[in-house]
């Protein structure tokens, strides 16, 4: 068996847009992994330079950002603005 890290995992809060929350849970349940191994996954690649996604995946993720109605990619990355509603709903 290949190298393994012993490592310890913490709860956190983080506040995402939803229809790119839809397409991560999707594709983790596709590639039967947790949403959390799988952004730790895409993290560690992107921290290496490295592209997180094959080919295959990539055709998945596009099929699921339609289904899903994530319309927007890499370019809109500083660009979101959240809408009022959404914060003081969350700030309750």
């Amino acid at each position: 068996m290949a190298d393994q890290f012993l490592i310890e995992r913490v709860q956190t809060g983080v506040r995402m847009e939803k229809h790119l929350l839809k397409v991560l849970k999707a594709f983790a349940e596709y590639k039967d992994m947790t949403l959390g191994d799988l952004l730790e996954g895409i993290v560690l690649h992107s921290f290496d330079g490295k592209a997180p996604f094959g080919e295959d995946s990539l055709r998945r993720i596009k099929d699921l950002k339609k289904f899903y109605g994530l319309e927007f990619d890499s370019s809109a990355s500083h660009k979101l603005k959240e809408h009022q509603k959404s914060r003081k709903r969350h700030d309750k």
